[in-house]
């Protein structure tokens, strides 16, 4: 069955409205010649007459008359959606959306960004779940709404993001460590304990990759799979971890953070969104807060 032309719903309205084809003809646009096809149209598709010439005029059939409201509303409603989103009040929004980010993330960013959001909209709600492997899966099927992270291939055509921030790797020790005194050279790095962090259980990294040029291996004795798992094993033992410095400001308090003795990777944490979201105003309201937050300076101190 072939679809009908939505169209003439629009045609069929201001027919009804004008009562002329002369007059609606020139309100779409159209010669009376081809705005008089499109009434023969309209009648064919509906099945009457619709407008009638009992004199002079046009007069609406009982059937056009039924029609009219109804046909308004559809071309009214089809208006509405296809008009750009009004001015969004986020004072109004009551909306829970779903962050998805790496180990450390909410700590460091989410008091902040809770109580931004809290105070501009209220009814918001904020639920956060940490990222346990990479893939576009969830923000498809909409389980969550944005995700944190560092893109190391190219994305999906339906997935979009934007950079927030540049993170860089340092060192961490509990403040007793050996490491803590005397300078730090690529070597006493290397020759102590290590926890190194991967979600994917691998032996070696950025940190291993920028490491090699000096001709030093680290010494990795234990991997787990967050920085939150490793910076809780240097803080109660002689390990050393590598970790990103903005991610783990709030994870590392009371801990001997040091500079790397060798060029130490850097790497950029995106915000990432479905591409059906994009023009949403409540989810651009969203990611605004979101890079909002994330971009402030920000004066990280060391012990």
């Amino acid at each position: 069955m072939a679809r009908p032309d939505l169209n003439l719903l629009l045609t069929l309205d201001v027919l009804l409205e004008e009562g002329s084809v002369t007059r609606a003809g020139e309100r779409l646009a159209l010669s009376p010649s081809a705005m008089s096809r499109q009434l023969a149209r309209l009648r064919r598709a509906t099945g009457d007459p619709l407008l009638v010439r009992p004199g002079r005029g046009l007069v609406p059939t009982p059937r056009a008359v039924e029609l009219r409201d109804r046909v308004r509303g559809l071309v009214r409603e089809a208006e509405e959606v296809l008009r750009p989103a009004d001015h969004l009040d986020p004072a109004e929004l009551s909306r829970t959306f779903t962050v998805r980010s790496s180990d450390g993330f909410v700590e460091r960013f989410g008091p902040e960004l809770v109580a931004e959001i809290g105070h501009a909209a209220p009814e918001v709600r904020l639920r956060f779940v940490r990222k346990t492997k990479k893939d576009t899966d969830p923000l498809r099927d909409g389980t969550i709404d944005l995700e944190t992270g560092v893109i190391e291939r190219a994305l999906p055509p339906d997935i979009v993001s934007r950079p927030l921030f540049t993170d860089r790797f340092i060192g961490v020790v509990r403040v007793e460590h050996p490491l803590r005194a005397g300078k730090i050279t690529a070597a006493r790095y290397a020759a102590a304990r290590h926890v190194h962090v991967s979600r994917r259980g691998m032996g070696e990294g950025l940190v291993d990759q920028a490491l090699h040029p000096t001709g030093h291996r680290r010494d990795v004795v234990t991997v787990v799979d967050g920085f939150g798992a490793a910076l809780a094993l240097a803080r109660a033992s002689d390990l050393v971890a590598t970790v990103p410095q903005q991610h783990t400001v709030i994870l590392r308090q009371g801990m001997h953070s040091f500079d790397l003795p060798f060029r130490a990777p850097e790497v950029t944490v995106s915000l990432l969104w479905h591409v059906r979201l994009d023009a949403d105003p409540a989810h651009r309201w969203l990611r605004g807060r979101v890079l909002d937050v994330c971009a402030i300076d920000r004066t990280v101190k060391d012990e």
